[in-house]
C-alpha cells in the first residue's frame, strides 16, 4: 500500500510511532505514569495493542516502527494478524541502521548500538522480513548524519535500490544538530540516474525547527516528509498556564500537546506527523491536533519558543531512559 493511498483516510498526515511501546525503556518523559508498573514482555505488547486499536479507530494509517525499538515491530505483526480487517488499510514503516542491545531492562547502560554498514543491513532487512512479510511498506535507514558512512556507500546503494525495485518505498531518518545538512546529502544520492530516497523522517519541533528549510525541500522534491518528535521527548506535552505554549493552548481550548502538533502540521511540507503516545488517552490527545487552527499571531509566538539546535541535542541526550 502506498502513501498515496491513505490520502483520503480519515486522518491522513497523522501516524503513529511505536518507540514507546516496543520497549520498556525510552527517553519520553513521564514514562513511569504511562507505563504498567510490570513492563513484561506480555504487558508491553497488550499496551501496543490498545494504542494501535486506539490509533486506527481514530483514523491513523501510518505505522512506524524500527528494529531498534524492541519487540515493535513483533508487536506490530501480532496485531496485524489480530486485525485482518487492519492489515490492507495500513501502510507500514520500518527502519533498520541500530540494533536492540538493552535486553529488556529500562536500566541497561546500552540500549541500542548504531551501525549503518551493508553486513547490518542485510542481517536487519531479514529480521524484519521475518516478522513483517510483505507488510512492509518504507524502509529506512535510522538516524543518518553527516558523517554516516551509509552516504558513501555503494554497495549499500545497490542493496537499497534493489529492494526498492521490489516495491518497497527507502527512506531515511536523521537526527543531531545538522539534520538539514544530512537531509540535503541524502537527496543528492543516485543510483543509476535516479533519486534513491522517497521519503525523509526528522525530527521537527517547536523547541527544533531547524530542518524545516531542507525538509520543505525535500517535499517539493517529491519526498514524503514525517515528522518525528514533535513534541520533543514530552517535553511540549505540559505547559505552564502562563507560558507561551500554556496561553496559546487557553486560547485555542486544546491541550498543548494537540497545539504543539498542529503547529507542525501547518507546515505545508509535512505530509504526516507522528504521535508517540504511549496510552490510548495520549492517542486521542494528539490526534486532536488535527482540529486545532492557529492564527499567524499564535504561531508567531510558538515558533519564538524555537532555540539554537545544538543546545537542544545536548538536553535531548541528557534525557534518561526510563
Amino acid at each position: 500500500m502506498s502513501f498515496a493511498r491513505i490520502a483520503n483516510a480519515p486522518a491522513p498526515r497523522l501516524g503513529l510511532g511505536l518507540a514507546a511501546v516496543g520497549r520498556p525503556g525510552y527517553i519520553n518523559l513521564g514514562r513511569a505514569a504511562d507505563l504498567p508498573a510490570d513492563r513484561t514482555v506480555d504487558a508491553m505488547r497488550e499496551r501496543a495493542y490498545e494504542v494501535l486499536d486506539a490509533a486506527y479507530g481514530l483514523g491513523v494509517r501510518y505505522l512506524d516502527a524500527a528494529r531498534s525499538y524492541g519487540r515493535a515491530e513483533e508487536f506490530l505483526a501480532g496485531w496485524l494478524q489480530r486485525r485482518p480487517d487492519a492489515a490492507d488499510q495500513v501502510v507500514i514503516g520500518s527502519k533498520w541502521g541500530y540494533t536492540y542491545v538493552a535486553d529488556w531492562r529500562a536500566d541497561a547502560e546500552v540500549h541500542e548500538v548504531k551501525d549503518h554498514s551493508t553486513a547490518t543491513y542485510d542481517r536487519q532487512i531479514g529480521e524484519t522480513r521475518a516478522l513483517l512479510g510483505e507488510r512492509l511498506d518504507l524502509y529506512q535507514i535510522h538516524s543518518l548524519t553527516p558523517e554516516s558512512p551509509a552516504l558513501t556507500d555503494r554497495a549499500l546503494h545497490d542493496r537499497l535500490a534493489d529492494l526498492a525495485a521490489d516495491g518497497v518505498k527507502i527512506g531515511f531518518s536523521t537526527s543531531g544538530p545538522a539534520q538539514a545538512d544530512t537531509i540535503r546529502a541524502a537527496l543528492a544520492i543516485t543510483v543509476e540516474g535516479l533519486p534513491l530516497f522517497s521519503s525523509v523522517q526528522s525530527t521537527y519541533n517547536l523547541l527544533e525547527p531547524s530542518a524545516g528549510p531542507a525538509l520543505a525541500e525535500a517535499h517539493d522534491a517529491g519526498c514524503t516528509v514525517i515528522v518525528k518528535e514533535g513534541m520533543a521527548n514530552g517535553r511540549l506535552a505540559h505547559a505552564e498556564p502562563g507560558s507561551v505554549l500554556g496561553r496559546v493552548a487557553a486560547e485555542t481550548g486544546a491541550t498543548p500537546d494537540a497545539v504543539a502538533l498542529a503547529a507542525v502540521l501547518h507546515r505545508p511540507w509535512a505530509d504526516i506527523v507522528l504521535s508517540g503516545a504511549a496510552t490510548a488517552a495520549q492517542v486521542a490527545g494528539n490526534l486532536a491536533a488535527a482540529t486545532v487552527r492557529l492564527d499567524p499571531d499564535q504561531l508567531a509566538r510558538l515558533t519564538g519558543l524555537a532555540g539554537p539546535a545544538a543546545a537542544y541535542w545536548s538536553n535531548r541526550a541528557a534525557l534518561p531512559w526510563s
